[in-house]
């Protein structure tokens, strides 16, 4: 058949491909919190940890984060440093890698099925030339890994409409951008956080439910009805009914009036008893430690108390987005077929960018590393003329200047001259010339 353009063959599924267990921790398969609770009705499903406020929060402020960032395409030049460089195979299809998604859409669709699912898969639309011009994420659900006899890696993909994927068929693993998170058990099947986090979420919407069950009620726990005496289950029953008629929905926080004995007792736990909030805390502060977020990145605990934010964000990034991002740019190197020598890079410097007086400090210390063009740069300011010349202070000279100096060839040091031959002493004289004529001259006047 043929699928984006390209001739590409059905393989049969026989004995020769091997179908990888992709539900083995995978998040559709609904498992036990705990051994017995299939038969208590006590579940834990993926899309129900998915509601949880902390779940909900750190998948999509990790993948808003990454999706914000910019993708750029960067070659080795002669001093083997990284320079951005444009390219007409690659640029177009990370500019744009869809008709209906763009570069932070398709990235934030990227990040959110590995960590919702523990894998990303990303289909190749290929020219003429087999250059890849559009890459579509695949529903996770829709795919499943093969492996041959022979260890070669396939992919079965079900209908798509939105992907271009008109049938069932088989492609090889050329065609598939597989990113995967956490494999546990095997290495074509990611293992996602909630794996990890969805007893403590599903706990946390247990006691989000029960609160809101109790505000609905007027903030008036539920109780009992007691009687000095017996009454008959008929009696019983009618004063159940009628309770609820009198005091129940809209009658809530009414006047009871109650004779022959009879006398309310509430029977929930109070909120304060049961530690309500701080069991909520830690429910979502465990989610937290499973994508490695710092709890107060969502609203949970308290903000640190250093006024650092380039320190706080480089933490957050180490801890928890490093992995992801330096993955997708292997992924994206390796499924584009990208030359030695060049690559994709996020830049992570929009998520790294300091406050303003913080920032204007680390530029005026960069002083005689960075030309002012660069430091302009970091700015997003234009350079200037005469800005690519690395300054020091004015006492000192430019690196050219003292390049030059130092390829002068190193000449001999040059002899001190000898100090001058002390001056002969006096040879004592009766008469000097001076003094004789002076002397002839007085004697004549006298």
């Amino acid at each position: 058949m043929r699928l984006f353009g390209l001739d590409i063959q059905r393989t049969p599924r026989e004995k020769t491909l091997n179908s990888v267990d992709a539900n083995r921790g995978w998040w559709p398969l609904i498992r036990e919190s705990y051994a017995g609770a299939w038969q208590q009705n006590v579940e834990v499903k993926a899309e129900t940890a998915l509601s949880f406020h902390a779940t909900f929060s750190c998948q999509t402020l990790i993948a808003s984060d990454i999706a914000k960032l910019p993708i750029k395409l960067v070659r080795k030049d002669s001093d083997g440093i990284w320079v951005d460089f444009e390219s007409a195979a690659f640029s177009p299809v990370l500019r744009k890698p869809n008709g209906f998604q763009n570069r932070i859409q398709f990235m934030e669709n990227w990040v959110l099925s590995k960590l919702q699912a523990g894998n990303t898969y990303v289909l190749k639309q290929r020219d003429g030339r087999g250059v890849v011009t559009k890459l579509f994420i695949l529903d996770p659900k829709l795919v499943t890994p093969l492996v041959s006899d022979s260890g070669d890696v396939f992919y079965e993909l079900h209908t798509d409409k939105l992907s271009g994927v008109e049938d069932r068929l088989v492609v090889p693993a050329r065609e598939i951008i597989h990113d995967r998170f956490n494999c546990f058990f095997h290495p074509l099947v990611g293992l996602s956080p909630i794996f990890a986090n969805g007893l403590a979420a599903t706990q946390g919407l247990s006691i989000q439910n029960n609160s809101t069950i109790f505000f609905q009620n007027g903030s008036l726990p539920g109780g009992i009805l007691t009687a000095p005496g017996h009454i008959e289950d008929a009696t019983a029953e009618r004063l159940k009914v009628s309770w609820e008629e009198k005091f129940g929905g809209k009658n809530r926080g009414k006047v009871a009036v109650l004779g022959d004995g009879l006398k309310f007792e509430a029977m929930a736990t109070k909120a304060v008893d049961a530690q309500l909030i701080e069991q909520l805390k830690w429910s979502a502060e465990v989610v937290c430690s499973t994508y490695h977020v710092p709890p107060y990145k969502i609203g949970i605990g308290q903000q640190p108390s250093h006024n650092n934010v380039q320190s706080l964000n480089t933490e957050y990034y180490s801890q928890c987005l490093q992995i992801l991002i330096e993955s997708i740019e292997l992924c994206l190197d390796e499924g584009l077929n990208m030359p030695v020598g060049t690559g994709t890079w996020i830049d992570e410097d929009e998520l790294l960018r300091m406050d303003s007086a913080t920032q204007m400090d680390v530029l005026e210390k960069s002083k005689g590393k960075l030309t002012p063009n660069e430091q302009r740069k970091r700015l997003n300011a234009p350079p200037k003329p005469g800005g690519d010349t690395v300054y020091m202070q004015e006492q000192d000279h430019s690196l050219e200047w003292l390049a030059r100096r130092d390829a002068q060839p190193i000449e001999p040091p040059t002899p001190e001259p000898a100090p001058p031959a002390p001056p002969a002493p006096e040879q004592e004289q009766s008469f000097s010339p001076k003094y004789a004529k002076a002397l002839f001259a007085r004697r004549k006047a006298a």
